[in-house]
């Protein structure tokens, strides 16, 4: 029988993401708080018999800097913005371990996740590579992709799924991702607002836009046919709706932000459609309360969607496979 399918992705970078000290000193007790956060979602997801991607960047698998630096592929991208890449001194001066530097580091979290059973770890590249960003080569982006692969087999994780940081899907690269055994990855929303650029191109009124489009349905529901995903290899499962966190500025609209999020929910269930929630888990590093008590809403909605639809929670990977082995 078909049915809709909820998918969620996190897409798991702590300080590698960013790269920078002045985020650090502003927005480093989010990241450090991931630590926290992952463990209360873990729970939430388990009582909800939610199944999660959690693309996570490969740089986070180590446990010491001594296994990291030995571990960085033969190739690095020579971005024309210098900033964007971890290689230019910046890996060189994290701490030894994730004792001495909570930013940086998370084989204990990848383990604990591993223990869910429900869950994918995914790719989200080995450096949070960015793939549409001036001055890297289809080359650099398959010594990455290959070095994202062999860290997490050390870890026991066959890696099927990817996260283009910072949604820079390009589709040059795809055939790469097939030949290294990638079978699904995130796409993005079909509106001018989201489609993919590079950080020299992204323009403030896109940022207004997307905004906008958190409270208020100005571009749709963005959910997705199973014939629509399975029309490529690899497969397509375009995000539907950024979960964006908590703000004490804004938190008067959260009913419309709930209300977006719900409704498209039920417009993929009631249509054996696709609905796919990300964020990142630093998100939820501030107003760690809020954010989960807004997800419960989410899931709630989730489980009433469950029981009257058939509605599903599935990883990225096992959607893929899915379709796959029904040959839509």
């Amino acid at each position: 029988m078909n049915h809709g399918k909820f998918i969620i992705s996190l897409d798991f970078e702590l300080m590698w993401g960013v790269r920078d000290t002045k985020t650090i000193a502003g927005y480093g007790s989010n990241i450090a708080a991931v630590h926290k956060v992952i463990p209360g979602l873990l729970s939430l997801f388990e009582e909800f018999d939610i199944h999660a991607t959690f693309a996570t960047v490969g740089l986070l698998f180590f446990d010491n800097k001594e296994d990291l630096l030995q571990s960085l592929p033969q190739r690095i991208p020579n971005y024309l913005r210098q900033n964007l890449s971890p290689y230019n001194g910046y890996v060189q001066s994290i701490g030894d371990n994730e004792d001495a530097d909570d930013y940086h580091y998370a084989g204990k979290l990848i383990r604990l996740i591993q223990q869910y059973k429900n869950h994918e770890i995914g790719s989200h590249t080995f450096s949070h590579y960015y793939c549409l960003e001036k001055g890297q080569t289809i080359d650099d982006f398959r010594a990455d992709l290959e070095a994202a692969k062999k860290t997490a087999a050390k870890s026991g994780i066959t890696i099927t799924s990817l996260v283009f940081p910072r949604n820079q899907f390009n589709d040059a690269y795809l055939e790469v991702c097939r030949q290294m055994g990638i079978f699904c990855y995130r796409g993005n929303e079909t509106s001018w607002m989201y489609s993919a650029v590079n950080s020299e191109t992204e323009k403030r009124s896109r940022r207004a836009g997307r905004l906008v489009d958190t409270y208020l349905n100005i571009s749709g529901h963005h959910c997705y046919s199973d014939e629509q995903m399975a029309k490529q290899t690899p497969m397509d499962i375009p995000a539907s709706r950024f979960l964006r966190p908590y703000s004490p500025r804004l938190n008067f609209a959260d009913g419309l932000r709930l209300k977006r999020i719900t409704t498209s929910m039920t417009h993929a269930a009631k249509n054996n459609l696709t609905y796919h929630l990300w964020w990142h888990p630093h998100n939820f590093g501030n107003h760690r309360d809020e954010n989960i008590d807004f997800l419960r809403k989410i899931l709630k909605r989730y489980r009433v969607l469950n029981s009257h639809f058939n509605f599903q929670s599935m990883t990225m990977s096992g959607l893929a496979r899915k379709l796959s082995n029904v040959g839509v």
